[in-house]
């Protein structure tokens, strides 16, 4: 992408001293960078200024003398002259502070932002000292649920504007509003319409007084009785750069970190609230052996990792196989894989569980996008999941990219999605015409004409993905195809799972070697055998292929890692057979799960918080991630258990620890050779370092296709979508999402619920080839004629998998009434 043109510079005095700024630059900001602090309630560098705290109040020199103005809303212009100091300004600021404190409880010692509060900070800065106001404070009832996570308390409430601004320009989430005049005014929601935004959380964290608290951590502990250590959150593949924040090795919360790269300091509230997880009482604290009776009993380590050696080491290699890996970091997941290739000697790997989307893709695009260049992009293509759902911090940088950028925004998806109302063209599809719409698109057709053109002139950044379960994986390879072709163009792919981008750069792919090397690659093979010894010289099989091979008995054991095929893949009804005929499988784990009950051997392993390495993301970049708190009891780290296992089986991993891993991987992984854990936490690199192609090894040169598109079948074709509050493990163990899981429903167009004779609201049956669901009628104007809507991953829906069609009819006992 084009970078934009360096700023023009202008001369400005501050307090007496000459400095270089931008030209037209806030003087707030200006002054910041230059080492002089003007204090500020309303301001915050990624909301637009509006100069409603005033206490920024500055003077500066016009032709008529000097004047009282606000730093955050006045821009740099060449010579001029600014004091932030002199005593007109700081009775200013003495007068703003003594206002503002009229009315606010003096509650210190039980509100929440006690200790990092700004109003504390600069009452003790540039108040008065004391107030000359002794008549009654106004009271309020406290505190008003304004949703099921953000609380209020009106008293505290300065009318900075914070919450409101972020949810209007930010989130595109109006929800909470100022009504009132003067001293009555107050933030509130709409009538009957609680604050339901999936990013309440960061009106929570920028409220400067206290007056917006957070359920999940209000009055649980004081800041300085935390420890805060930076990392990533595993949520999805965006790298959303967080600090996480713990007392007494529990963690208590869990805030944004301002990274330019990634999310802006913004989270979802499924990023900002998942570690509720983590301590949840399900977590499985001591290795699980089942006995003859089917029934899991608690065993020491040395028994657990001893049976499960000899039940691996009594097959050949290839007939073992490996499912997951991608919720695990970077150091983990090349553990797994040298294990798997080099103790086991398999080539069956697959971290994806079934969502089936080319490795090679995801791993080899190019050229590749970041997400800073989306807000370098003229035209954003969006033909992936609802970013909103899926990918929340994704989303609110192509919110920014369009609102705040200029950038023409392309959405491509079966219904409506969180971004239909800035996009520029929308094109609605029904599942399995993907083909089709891309041929016409390409030809510029009838209405396609307009979204041809915005695509063939000037830079575009196109954020490619499944837009659902059911949808051909192939086509993504399609879209890539096209969108690499045009003049400048760049894409970012997208996938499911917080760190599966980094797992298949470790390898847990069965087409790819570590550091992007095709399996087919002889010189990269050779290479990674001069390090680790013989390897499989063949490419391994996929979860679909994996499952295949356990019903018809050519793989006889399988690894999961983290996985949960039964619920989480394509297929339950094949999945649960093909792990019934298993002879032997072994899992790691936090919870059990619909899958892990198929398992002879469960073993405990540390997960988010609770390991230190990297993650990769959906751009490439690699970050930091560290622990701050132990795993429950005999839980370990997932390289520890590994380590101790290859020993068992003859083997040597020689993974001492996530450093000692990490350098072996830079080591060997042609694509990772120039990282080290001390560029990632020292330093300009410490928001992450976009790994390149490696150098000196053939590397994968992925080349997109449309070969073998499949085609959409039957009256009605299933869209799959995903939902952020899912029915998942970890947003069920986390108490303040669990709640917020949405009702489950199946969507029809109106032409074709009016076609079946069905009504909003009614009950029907919908048939898949797997199961059969009994789900509430929504009409959806919204969705591609033909099609199905049917959440993905909610409890009661998971179970119908992913056909390509699907029948939708009354309830047997409506048929008569319908004829």
């Amino acid at each position: 992408m084009p970078e934009r043109p360096p700023p023009e510079m202008v001369t400005i005095t501050i307090d007496g001293e000459e400095v270089q700024v931008p030209k037209g630059e806030l003087i707030i900001k200006s002054a910041e960078d230059n080492g002089t602090y003007i204090p500020r309630f309303c301001s915050h560098d990624r909301l637009k200024p509006v100069g409603k705290c005033r206490m920024c109040l500055v003077e500066v020199e016009t032709p008529r003398g000097r004047m009282l103005t606000t730093a955050c809303n006045f821009p740099a212009t060449d010579e001029l002259i600014v004091d932030t100091q002199s005593d007109v300004v700081q009775k200013a600021q003495e007068g703003i502070l003594e206002f503002l404190l009229i009315n606010h409880p003096l509650d210190c010692p039980v509100c929440d932002k006690g200790g990092e509060c700004p109003l504390q900070d600069q009452t003790v800065a540039y108040g008065p000292g004391e107030s000359r106001f002794v008549e009654e404070k106004r009271h309020f009832q406290k505190p008003i649920p304004l949703s099921e996570i953000v609380l209020m308390d009106r008293e505290r409430c300065i009318l900075c504007a914070r919450c409101t601004r972020f949810s209007e320009e930010v989130s595109g989430d109006p929800l909470i509003e100022f009504v009132g005049r003067g001293n009555h005014t107050q933030v509130i929601t709409f009538p009957d319409e609680p604050f339901a935004s999936y990013f309440s959380g960061n009106t929570v964290q920028i409220c400067p007084v206290g007056a917006l608290t957070a359920k999940p951590y209000r009055f649980k502990a004081r800041p300085w009785d935390l420890e805060a250590v930076e990392s990533v959150s595993m949520v999805d593949a965006s790298g959303a750069s967080i600090s996480i924040e713990a007392s007494q090795n529990e963690v208590l919360r869990i805030n944004g970190v301002d990274n330019d790269a990634t999310n802006h300091g913004w989270l979802s509230d499924k990023d900002r609230f998942i570690f509720q997880a983590v301590h949840s009482d399900a977590r499985i604290t001591a290795p699980l052996i089942r006995d003859h009776a089917g029934v899991l009993h608690p065993a020491s380590w040395g028994e657990a990792l001893d049976l499960v050696a000899d039940q691996l080491g009594s097959v050949r290699g290839d007939e073992v196989a490996s499912i997951g890996g991608a919720n695990n970091t970077n150091e983990e997941a090349f553990a797994l894989g040298k294990f798997l290739r080099t103790v086991v000697v398999t080539p069956h790997i697959d971290a994806q569980v079934g969502d089936g989307v080319n490795p090679d893709f995801l791993a080899g695009i190019a050229p590749r996008a970041t997400i800073n260049d989306l807000d370098r992009a003229d035209t954003i293509l969006v033909w992936a999941g609802d970013l909103k759902e899926e990918f929340p911090s994704l989303f609110l940088r192509v919110r920014h990219a369009v609102n705040e950028m200029g950038a023409k925004l392309i959405v491509v998806h079966p219904r409506r999605t969180g971004l239909d109302e800035i996009a520029t063209e929308k094109i609605t599809y029904r599942p399995g015409d993907g083909s089709e719409v891309l041929r016409k698109l390409t030809a510029g057709e009838d209405q396609y004409a307009s979204a041809r053109t915005l695509l063939t002139e000037g830079s575009v950044a196109a954020v490619i993905g499944l837009t659902g379960r059911a949808e051909d994986p192939k086509t993504i390879d399609a879209i890539a195809g096209y969108v690499t072709a045009l003049p400048n163009a760049k894409v970012l792919p997208l996938a499911r799972r917080g760190n599966i981008f980094g797992a298949i750069d470790m390898g847990l792919a069965p087409t790819l070697l570590p550091g992007r090397v095709p399996v087919s690659s002889e010189a990269g093979r050779n290479e990674l055998e001069g390090f680790w010894g013989p390897l499989p010289d063949t490419e391994g099989r996929n979860t679909a292929e994996i499952l295949s091979g356990l019903q018809d008995g050519t793989l006889k054991a399988l690894v999961l890692v983290g996985a949960d095929p039964v619920r989480d893949g394509h297929n339950p009804g094949v999945a649960r057979e093909a792990l019934d005929e298993a002879e032997f499988i072994v899992s790691f784990d936090m919870f059990l799960n619909d899958s892990n009950q198929h398992a002879a051997v469960i073993l405990p392993v540390d997960g988010f918080a609770e390991t230190e390495g990297t993650v990769t993301n959906a751009e490439g970049r690699v970050q930091k991630v560290n622990r701050i708190a132990p795993g429950p009891g005999q839980s370990r780290a997932l390289w520890s258990v590994l380590d101790d296992l290859s020993v068992r089986m003859g083997g040597q991993l020689a993974a001492g620890d996530g450093q000692t891993i990490a350098k072996e991987i830079a080591t060997v992984a042609p694509a990772y050779r120039s990282l080290s854990w001390d560029r990632l936490e020292w330093g300009p690199e410490r928001d992450g370092v976009v790994m390149p192609d490696g150098d000196g090894v053939q590397t994968l040169q992925y080349v997109p296709t449309d070969e073998g598109l499949r085609k959409a079948k039957g009256r009605l074709t299933l869209h799959s979508g995903r939902v952020l509050y899912d029915g998942g493990t970890r947003v069920s163990q986390s108490p303040a999402l669990a709640t917020l899981t949405p009702d489950p429903a199946v969507h029809l167009h109106p032409r074709d619920a009016s076609a079946l004779a069905l009504t909003e609201g009614q009950d029907v049956d919908v048939i898949g080839e797997l199961a059969t669901l009994r789900l509430p009628l929504k009409v959806d104007p919204t969705l591609a004629e033909g099609a199905v809507y049917v959440p993905a991953n909610l409890d009661s829906t998971w179970m119908l998998g992913a056909p390509d069609s699907v029948a939708v009819e009354p309830r047997p006992e409506d048929k008569g009434s319908v004829k």
